[in-house]
């Protein structure tokens, strides 16, 4: 991963143990990578760093590298709990002071109240929440600029 003009990297956190799941992160990094290009911004999806370490410890390894080396996260939190893994790799970004947008397309409501997308802990993590990649991609030039 080349480093020449690149001004942001951007981790892209989200579930990675069904065909779907991956599905999902593919389109949307592929989606991001397109339209950030030419922004200087690079996009860091986990299961590319993982796709051939086998051991747990390695792949938490290179998550954590890949998390340092990041100053924004977009998190896919669909689904009727967001993911364990990507709920900490939001809490550990938030702790950091970096900047977290989230992205939910799914329609159930989750949370404490009738208004809640997601977890009130998850909801306050994040600067703001997409309902689809357009808004995320709205939201995203907001804050590169």
């Amino acid at each position: 991963m080349a480093d020449v003009g690149c001004r942001h990297r951007i981790y892209l956190s989200g579930p990675l143990f069904s065909a779907g799941e991956i599905a999902w992160g593919r389109e949307l990094s592929s989606f991001l990578r397109e339209r950030l290009a030419n922004a200087g911004v690079q996009v860091i999806w986990p299961y590319e760093l993982s796709i051939n370490q086998l051991e747990p410890e390695e792949i938490f390894g290179e998550n954590l590298r890949a998390l340092d080396r990041c100053d924004m996260m977009v998190a896919i939190l669909d689904g009727p709990l967001v993911d364990d893994g990507t709920a900490w790799e939001i809490g550990r970004f938030f702790l950091q002071g970096k900047k977290v947008l989230g992205i939910r397309t799914d329609i159930r409501k989750a949370g404490e109240s009738e208004r809640s997308r997601v977890n009130l802990m998850i909801e306050f993590s994040c600067l703001s929440i997409s309902s689809n990649i357009d808004e995320l991609y709205s939201e995203l030039e907001r804050q590169l600029d």
